[in-house]
């Protein structure tokens, strides 16, 4: 993959932790369609599943390693990657998520263009004296983005009414329309334990920002009502265990699936129940795949739904008791939950197509590279002063 240092083309920097989930599928689908453009894309990341993709892709891949969230090992990691900078020598970084942003940005000082990328703010994952620190770091660490990309309207708002000054553009996260689709024939999933039952799948990280918890304790009260539905958690994460413990019996935990796909399709509805978003990618799939969606009244998921779904479609995070009353009533009406899954397809067909994403990134690129094939050398030395 190493090109001659005369090589016209743009190198872009993808820096990415964590490496699975959201973020991940965002950094393939930007890399895929960049390496397309013509582009030369390096994504630097601690391996997994990011890793793995992109070397399939065909992009260069570099190992960083780093932990997930910030702590004594930092320094290290920031050198760790300034070291990856003089090697890599790229004419713009793009940093994904709070840790990569957070040491991306101390690494590069602004020497180089930067977009910074949080995909949910950092301080609303935490409280505390924890939560105070990350929020005076993303004032602070503002000035060496270029950038600063938002997911929704929401999160930039979230961003200006925190105090982080910074140059804020918002694009909507897009998926592949062309691989997320209603399914041809009834879904393997749904053949056997499924074929009558009412389905409810929620898909993402097993973790209290997506609130799987909140979805468990509001489950005995559907069951109440409607006593044959069936609910699978998809995914895995920290709070497998603690899920497993809470979940009565009719609750199905699938695991990590490598193809989403099938569980979409068979669902009746696709619940995400999360505290806090920048744009979650799973309701935005499970839409295109012609399936209603239920999600929480939190920054990016409300946006995420077309304009006349949010009365049926959205709750307010963290209370099982509405949530619980939102899940009944849509398994109840099979005539409203058929036409919101095919009001959702053609409103991700055209908001949320991924083509229309990766072009606006590229937008963005254009921009802060000036025209220029690669930064100017004097810009590339003073990196690594």
């Amino acid at each position: 993959m190493h090109r001659s240092a005369t090589d016209p083309r743009p190198r872009v920097l993808h820096l990415a932790q964590p490496v699975e989930g959201g973020v991940a599928r965002v950094v393939l689908d930007l890399t895929k369609a960049q390496l397309a453009a013509g582009l030369r894309v390096t994504v630097a990341c601690p391996g997994g599943e990011l890793a793995s993709g992109a070397r399939e892709l065909g992009a260069e891949v570099r190992e960083w390693r780093a932990g997930r969230s910030p702590g004594a090992g930092l320094p290290d990691e920031v050198r760790r990657l300034t070291r990856l900078l003089h090697e890599v020598r790229p004419g713009l970084v793009h940093a994904h998520s709070a840790k990569a942003g957070l040491a991306g940005r101390l690494a590069v000082r602004g020497r180089v263009p930067t977009l910074f990328q949080p995909h949910a703010w950092s301080f609303e994952a935490v409280g505390g004296a924890t939560g105070a620190l990350a929020l005076r770091w993303e004032r602070w660490g503002a000035r060496w983005a270029d950038l600063v990309v938002c997911v929704s309207e929401a999160e930039r708002a979230t961003g200006v009414r925190a105090g982080i000054r910074a140059r804020y553009t918002v694009v909507p996260n897009g998926i592949d329309t062309t691989r997320f689709t209603p399914a041809p024939a009834p879904a393997p999933v749904a053949t056997e334990r499924h074929a009558t039952a009412p389905l409810v799948v929620c898909v993402g990280r097993l973790c209290r920002q997506k609130g799987q918890d909140v979805l468990v304790r509001a489950w005995p009260e559907v069951l109440r009502r409607v006593p044959e539905a069936r609910l699978v958690l998809v995914g895995d994460g920290p709070d497998r265990d603690a899920l497993r413990r809470l979940a009565p019996a009719s609750v199905e935990f699938a695991g990590a699936v490598t193809d989403v796909r099938p569980w979409y399709r068979a669902a009746d509805l696709v619940v995400l129940p999360s505290r806090w978003e920048g744009m979650a990618l799973a309701p935005l799939e499970a839409m295109a795949c012609g399936r209603p969606v239920l999600v929480t009244d939190v920054d990016g998921a409300r946006e995420s739904l077309p304009p006349g779904h949010r009365a049926p479609c959205l709750v307010p995070p963290g209370q099982p008791g509405p949530l619980a009353g939102a899940v009944t009533g849509l398994l109840l009406d099979p005539e409203l939950r058929a036409s919101l899954g095919d009001r959702g397809r053609r409103h991700v067909q055209s908001t949320h197509d991924v083509r229309r994403t990766a072009e606006a990134v590229a937008e963005l690129y254009r921009e802060l590279l000036g025209g220029r094939p690669l930064v100017s050398s004097e810009r590339r030395e003073s990196i690594h002063s």
